[in-house]
C-alpha cells in the first residue's frame, strides 16, 4: 500500500495518508479515461451553428428565365444552391452533441486519473485549512510555501469558508468540491491540491 505526504500551511511534512490499492494502483487505464473526457468534451460543445436551405431562403418564387430557348441550363429557383445567395447544402443546424456514459465508467475515469496525477506527483494534499483568510495574498502564501505552479484544481472540503473568496482573484486557480469534480476537471489541470478530508470524500464517492 503506497501512502502520500500531508504538508501544512507551511510546506512541511505533518503526516502521511495511506492510499487504497484498489484506487491508487500499479497501472492506469487509459481507456475509460478517454471515454469520459470525450463524452465531458462533447456536452461543452455549443451546437448552435445554423445555416438556411432553399426552403428558408428569401425570395426565389419566381422561375428566373423560360425553361427552353436560351440556351442555358434549366432553373426553377434562383435560391437553388447552385446560385449565390442560394439555400446551404446539407449545412449544420442546431443539435445537441452530448451524450452519456454508464455511471461505472465516470467513477472509473475519477478513479485512474486520480491515481494517474499521484504517479505524476502531481497530487498534493494538506491538512484542512480552518484559519480565516482576510486577503487573497494570505492564501497566495499557502499556494508559495507549497511550491504550486500552473493550472491548479483545489478541492478544500473542510476548509475555512474564507477561501472562496481569498482564493477569487488567483490566475490559474480553480475551487471545487470533491462531489462536483470530474475526470475531465482533474486532467485538464497541471496540480491538484486536496485537504485529508476531500481526499477521503474522493474515496468513498469512487466505492459507492
Amino acid at each position: 500500500m503506497s501512502s502520500l505526504t500531508v504538508l501544512d500551511s507551511q510546506g512541511k511534512k505533518s503526516g502521511s495518508v495511506d492510499l487504497p490499492v484498489d484506487i491508487f494502483g500499479e497501472g492506469v487505464n487509459t481507456d475509460v479515461i478517454h471515454q469520459a473526457v470525450v463524452m465531458y468534451q462533447a456536452s461543452l460543445r455549443q451546437g448552435n451553428a445554423s445555416t438556411k436551405e432553399r426552403g428558408s431562403v428569401s425570395g426565389g418564387g419566381k422561375k428566373p428565365f423560360r425553361q427552353k430557348g436560351t440556351g442555358r441550363a434549366r432553373q426553377g429557383s434562383i435560391r437553388s444552391p447552385l446560385w449565390k445567395g442560394g439555400g446551404v447544402v446539407f449545412g449544420p443546424h442546431p443539435r445537441d452533441f452530448g451524450y452519456t456514459v454508464p455511471q461505472k465508467v465516470r467513477k472509473a475515469a475519477l478513479r485512474e486519473s486520480l491515481n494517474a496525477k499521484h504517479k505524476d506527483e502531481d497530487l498534493v494534499c494538506v491538512d484542512d485549512l480552518k484559519e480565516s483568510f482576510d486577503k487573497t495574498k494570505e492564501f497566495a502564501k499557502i499556494l508559495k510555501n507549497l511550491s504550486l505552479k500552473g493550472k491548479i484544481l483545489a478541492l478544500l472540503d473542510g476548509s475555512d469558508a474564507s477561501i472562496v473568496r481569498a482564493s477569487r482573484n488567483i490566475p490559474f486557480f480553480r475551487l471545487m468540491r470533491s462531489q462536483d469534480v470530474s475526470a475531465y476537471d482533474i486532467l485538464r489541470h497541471k496540480k491538484v491540491l486536496v485537504t485529508k478530508t476531500a481526499l477521503n470524500n474522493l474515496v468513498e464517492r469512487i466505492r459507492q
